[in-house]
């Protein structure tokens, strides 16, 4: 019985996690720039339209995966404090560059 409690807490944390849906096109991340709501876990549902792989990456937010080419990543990120968080495409630093403002 505790296991079934447990798992349906799980269930309803996960189903509470705002989803935040990234693509990846020309090596760039579109939307580059997302607003959420401080206090909210977030699920990163990640696309990569191109045919190389690319990183999907946070020191801030705590955590790196690489999204091959074509593919697709969920990442989870949160609860985030009011502030501005950077990502990046360790691949291709000068144009994968992106910014999560929690509000």
């Amino acid at each position: 019985l505790a296991s079934v409690a447990l798992i349906s807490s799980m269930s309803a944390a996960y189903a509470a996690d705002l989803t935040v849906n990234i693509s990846i096109k020309d090596h760039k991340f579109y939307p580059s720039n997302i607003t959420v709501p401080a206090g909210q876990r977030l699920k990163f549902v990640v696309t990569n339209l191109d045919k190389t792989p690319e990183e999907f990456e946070s020191d801030q937010m705590k955590f790196e995966k690489i999204v091959s080419g074509g593919g697709r990543i969920t990442v989870f990120a949160g609860p985030l404090s009011p502030g501005r968080y950077n990502f990046f495409g360790e691949f291709t630093l000068c144009s994968a560059q992106g910014y999560v403002t929690a509000k």
